[in-house]
């Protein structure tokens, strides 16, 4: 029976970013630059760990997980009591994998 690997947590997940051969100047710009770094972000397999990452580290610079410095401080101000940000994140990934599944079946 192959196992359905789709959208589990992945802890080893900076190995498997498509932005990991990246020129960090490619990913810690300012302005319009952001979107292009955005868009590197938009299929990217691990976009969650990365954005959990990010959150929970309090990252300042940079696109992380699709989201700029500015989105990443006002998620973080709307939500302060957020204690993990991975529990959060990988929780809305089960909820999202279990309604795919029902929605498939």
């Amino acid at each position: 029976m192959k196992r359905d690997t789709h959208m589990t947590w992945n802890d080893d997940w900076a190995s498997q970013a498509l932005c990991r051969e990246a020129r960090p100047d490619e990913l810690f710009v300012r302005g319009a630059a952001q979107n292009r770094a955005k868009q590197m972000c938009a299929g990217c397999p691990v976009r969650s760990e990365c954005l959990a990452e990010a959150l929970d580290n309090t990252i300042e610079w940079g696109v992380w997980g699709g989201m700029t410095e500015r989105e990443r401080r006002a998620i973080l101000r709307k939500r302060p009591n957020v204690i993990s940000w991975r529990r959060v994140l990988e929780a809305a990934q089960s909820e999202t994998l279990t309604a795919t599944k029902v929605a498939s079946a």
